[in-house]
Formats: C-alpha cells, structure tokens, sequence
C-alpha cells in the first residue's frame, strides 16, 4: 500500500474531483446560466463555493474539497519520495519541505484564501518539479526529459494566462497543466530509482554525497 500511496491519492483524488464536476448545478464566469459543469469554461475553484455561480446550493463543494485534499497529500508523499532517491542532501531536503508543506498548505486552495494560496501551491510545486527536472536532465532518463521540459513549459504558460488574466485560454489550460503534471509525477514516482541520480565523474568513479 505504501509503495502506492501516491497513485492511489491521484486515482481517489480525480475519481473525487470528477464525481464533483457531475454533481455541479451550473454557471461558469462567462455564463451564469449554463447548466452543469463545462470543462471547456469551468474552473475547479467553481466547485469550491457553498453556491454554484448560478446562485443554486452547491452539492458539488463536499466532493471537491476531499479531492484537492488526496491530491494534496499525493503531491506531498511524491515530493517526499523523490527527497530519498536524491544524493544531493540540500535538494533532498528542499524536495522534502516542498513535499511537507504541500500536504499542511495545498488543500487551503479550497478556502476564502484561494489566490493566495493558488500562487503559494504553484511555487511549492514548480520549486520541486524544478529540482526534480534538474536531477532528470542529469540522468540517462531520455523520455522524462523531454516529459519534464514540456511539462514546466506547459505549468509556466498556464501561469502567464492566470497573471495576464485571459480566463478563456485558462480554463482549458488548467486541465491540460493538471494533466500533464499528474503524468509527469506518476512517471518520475515509477520509473525512477536513487541509482538514476548517482553521479559521476569522467573515469567512471562515484561522485560523493554532497553536503550543500
């Protein structure tokens, strides 16, 4: 059980999150009438809310929040995990805090502060996606190089659309961003091991466990 904690958050967490958007009555920020949840024109805060933006009672908020709180704790658990397959000890000890912090601070998303915690969230995980992509692009890991690049590119566009303030671009973004990092993390939590990370010189020899 333990060796899949994080894939099991991410499948409760998206089975969660998914029955909320079914349970949704309606209304999107550019229109307050439409029925149900719009992939397309919803954001996931709209499930937050104890009202729909339609002004109906919100059955949907419940399931939504117990799904930002799985992937919270997956999130964490795979920082975590990434922490112990480092051999250098300062980026496993950063991996590690982004990993505790994202369990105690991802979930207030769901609460009145959600902006600030949205930019809080963001950092912690483009912090660790960050060390994490350094590390990869060191190792023989071909494919998750090319996953990791796409994926930070893919994290800081949805970014400049949230800052910039072009919602319609942002509501689709805020999937294919949920998405492709939800992949990148269950393919870094698989298919990498500490042996990936070990360092080495020129001649072959093992560079040390850093201190830094």
């Amino acid at each position: 059980m333990k060796k899949h904690a994080v894939l099991l958050c991410i499948v409760i967490s998206v089975i969660l999150i998914i029955t909320a958007t079914m349970l949704y009555p309606g209304g999107s920020l550019f229109d307050k009438n439409s029925v149900g949840f719009d992939w397309t024109k919803n954001f996931i805060s709209n499930l937050f809310g104890e009202k729909a933006i339609n002004g109906l009672e919100n059955p949907s908020r419940i399931w939504a929040i117990l799904g930002v709180a799985f992937h919270s704790v997956g999130s964490g658990i795979f920082f975590i995990n990434m922490s112990k397959k480092m051999t250098d000890r300062h980026s496993a000890t950063v991996l590690k805090s982004v990993g505790i912090a994202s369990i105690a601070l991802d979930v207030l998303i769901v609460t009145s502060l959600h902006d600030v915690m949205v930019m809080v969230s963001s950092t912690l995980s483009l912090l660790g996606l960050f060390y994490c992509t350094v590390f990869i692009l060191k190792s023989k890991l071909h494919v998750l190089k090319f996953a990791c690049v796409i994926c930070l590119l893919i994290f800081y566009y949805t970014l400049y659309l949230y800052g910039s303030g072009d919602w319609g671009l942002l509501a689709i973004m805020q999937k294919v961003s949920f998405i492709s990092s939800t992949l990148l993390v269950l393919g870094m939590e698989y298919f990498t091991k500490k042996e990936d990370f070990i360092q080495r010189k020129p001649d072959g020899q093992t560079i040390p466990t850093t201190n830094r």
